[in-house]
């Protein structure tokens, strides 16, 4: 039975990944510095959730030993130079350091596509030295570089059906960004599939696969699509990017969780698609599901709600 080390297990991709893990019959320890976010995953008798603080290295340390490889899902959408230097860049030279210290060399990360140094917004930046951090490691390392990722819990296409449920008209900025966008299941299906097919002599060896699905769609198709499914289709009106910045600065200000930041705008600078120079998820066997099937069904039931 194989043991997996999931960091990030009780967000969203992580909890279909623990529950994928549970089925296949492996083994699953969940660190987590707010025990309360495991409760979703107690029912899962091959899941362990333990209370631990994974951004500090010792316990980090004493965390990786005993595992046969680790999974890294901590990442953040929102936030200052600072806070994504600690997500996206030192968690991983620290998670490096416990993987090489520790004996475990089976890494399988998950990044984001459109990670470059020298990209338009710190998001993009600071993935793109998290993923070279873990490379220089010489780990055998699997990146897998989603665009934005859909399914019933989203924050995403969730987040603008309810903001057409509220507001008369969708102000909104980058509406001709395009994304590619790949379904839960099918990213948490990838990463176990990375684990079962690497068990390699070879510990320098580094795999990088885009996760996107069939579709092709901008933002304004995606809030359309939101809307049309999940309350009530409102009129978009597209912003140029300073309302635009002006906006998520006030989003930004506002109390309460931001929905929009200014790094996220900078982000759709460059659109979020397939750049063809990696595999994608049929190099792994998966036929990638459509946001155009999937969504319209947990859209259309919390509608109901």
């Amino acid at each position: 039975m194989k043991n997996i080390l999931v960091l990030g297990g009780t967000g969203f991709v992580g909890r279909q990944l623990c529950e994928q893990l549970d089925r296949t019959g492996w083994r699953a320890t969940v660190p987590t510095r707010e025990p309360a976010r495991g409760a979703l995953l107690q029912h899962l008798s091959g899941v362990t959730v333990m209370e631990a603080d994974v951004h500090d290295a010792g316990t980090l340390a004493r965390l990786v030993p005993g595992h046969d490889a680790v999974v890294n899902l901590v990442a953040i959408l929102h936030g200052n130079a600072a806070a994504f230097e600690r997500a996206h860049v030192e968690l991983p030279r620290k998670l490096a350091l416990a993987c090489l210290q520790g004996g475990v060399t089976r890494l399988v990360h998950v990044s984001a596509l459109g990670a470059d140094v020298a990209g338009p917004s710190r998001y993009q930046r600071s993935k793109a030295q998290g993923e070279a951090a873990l490379i220089e490691a010489g780990l055998d390392l699997t990146l897998l570089r989603p665009s934005v990722i859909f399914g019933a819990e989203d924050r995403f296409l969730n987040l603008f059906a309810r903001l057409q449920r509220l507001f008369p008209i969708m102000p909104l900025a980058g509406a001709h960004a395009r994304f590619q966008p790949v379904w839960v299941n099918d990213v948490a299906r990838a990463i176990i599939l990375s684990l079962e097919r690497h068990t390699r002599a070879d510990s320098e060896h580094t795999e990088i696969i885009e996760c996107v699905g069939p579709d092709v769609l901008t933002l304004a198709d995606l809030v359309r699509l939101a809307g049309r499914h999940g309350s009530r289709q409102r009129p978009g009106l597209p912003l140029y990017m300073p309302l635009g910045r002006l906006q998520a600065l006030m989003m930004e200000l506002a109390p309460g969780e931001t929905l929009m930041s200014r790094d996220n705008l900078d982000s759709m600078r460059v659109d979020n698609v397939a750049s063809g120079r990696h595999p994608d998820l049929r190099s792994l066997g998966i036929a990638p599901a459509s946001v155009l099937t999937v969504a319209p069904a947990y859209l259309g039931r919390r509608q109901e709600r």
